[in-house]
């Protein structure tokens, strides 16, 4: 009896799982404060809440054929965009803190800006797989590539959400990258949205304030803004193994948005040095499984370029938090995918994992290579079509 072959899709499941499992295991214990209280259950509840749909959602979406995501692409990017512009309505968006980015339902809030990442990724590779003969670049391609991605990043942008915004412009360029977009494009590109994003900032002093604090942290530690110190010093506070799990001392209270955005600098805390290069690990095996899950695929084509950009996306938006807490980037709110504890960062995780699997099944490199086999029967090619 012949054992049946392992899912192609096992290793990468395996390397989601196990970040799903440690972000679990985290947000409870950065959740736990100074004085213990229910809040601990609480949080944990909520991510379990969160992390149920979020599966649920990715399992759904694992199981659809590829040809859906390509068939209901602007159906998606319709419904994201009625969605940011009703957080924009006062009495439908809530804000928080001077920005308005979040649609509350009772308990539970979403925030379309997250699903934004999914759906301007869908329509845009829709966009560049159907050229209807127009090389790559053309001007009437540009316009159609333009017009989705300045609606987006403009309704973000006003919200106001830079970081987002600028992760929004990436996940164009990594779209229209895999799409084999001319690099001459990529040049003139940069050279018009750099001088753009220096006016935007002029606009807003306290990105510049940000910049600054990143820059002191590096120059002057002793004067850099209180939440770089803090995560810093959580992260040598672990050494290289680390305090113990629910040990660490700087999460009571001292450590700002512990369980989010700095959720890395508790696992440093807690599990040293080895914790933090376990989790690097996981998601170094997260990004090669997904690699080789989709390089079955045909390149050039919508599978591909959507699958390729999300499972970037993901491991990008890692990189970046990581980035921030160890102060190599700017601070900035970006969560941990799977790992920071928040509704719809976990969910649009979880999705694009499942999206990930369902274009995997997409069409091979082989199939587009070689003719079938009722091509080289008797009847010829016409037969063939005629019985599909």
């Amino acid at each position: 009896m012949s054992s049946r072959p392992e899912s192609p899709c096992a290793p990468f499941l395996v390397c989601t799982g196990m970040l799903i499992a440690v972000g679990a295991l985290m947000v409870y214990s950065a959740s736990i404060t100074a004085r213990p209280t229910e809040a601990e259950q609480i949080y944990l509840s909520r991510h379990l809440i969160f992390l149920g749909c979020a599966v649920l959602a990715g399992s759904v979406a694992a199981h659809m054929p590829a040809s859906f995501w390509e068939r209901t692409a602007h159906l998606w990017f319709i419904a994201t965009i009625a969605l940011l512009v009703a957080v924009l309505v006062p009495g439908i968006g809530s804000r928080v803190n001077g920005a308005q980015r979040w649609i509350r339902l009772g308990p539970l809030s979403i925030q379309p800006s997250e699903t934004a990442k999914l759906t301007l990724t869908l329509i845009l590779a829709k966009l560049l797989s159907h050229r209807e003969g127009l090389p790559l670049g053309a001007f009437e391609q540009r316009l159609q590539v333009l017009v989705p991605m300045a609606i987006t990043t403009f309704l973000v942008l006003i919200e106001p959400d830079m970081g987002t915004t600028v992760f929004l412009l990436l996940t164009c360029a990594l779209v229209l990258y895999f799409a084999g977009w001319p690099g001459r494009e990529f040049v003139m590109a940069a050279g018009i949205a750099v001088p753009a994003l220096g006016m935007l900032l002029i606009l807003r002093p306290y990105q510049w304030r940000r910049i600054e604090g990143f820059v002191t942290a590096w120059v002057a530690p002793e004067s850099a803004p209180y939440q770089v110190r803090q995560s810093l010093t959580t992260l040598g506070v672990g050494g290289g193994w680390g305090t113990g799990l629910g040990s660490g001392w700087q999460k009571l209270s001292f450590l700002p948005e512990a369980n989010t955005d700095f959720v890395f600098a508790v696992i440093g805390e807690e599990l040293g040095l080895m914790g933090t290069l376990g989790v690097v690990a996981l998601w170094c095996g997260f990004l090669l499984s997904g690699l080789m899950l989709l390089q079955r695929v045909a390149h050039r084509r919508f599978e591909f370029i959507v699958g390729s950009t999300l499972l970037t996306q993901l491991v990008l938006q890692a990189t970046i938090n990581v980035g921030v807490v160890t102060a190599m980037l700017p601070p900035k709110g970006i969560s941990h995918p799977f790992i920071s504890y928040g509704g719809s960062s976990l969910l649009v995780s979880c999705l694009a994992v499942g999206m990930i699997v369902s274009l995997s099944r997409g069409v091979t490199r082989e199939a587009v290579r070689q003719p079938s086999d009722c091509e080289t029967v008797a009847e010829g090619p016409d037969a063939c079509m005629a019985t599909h």
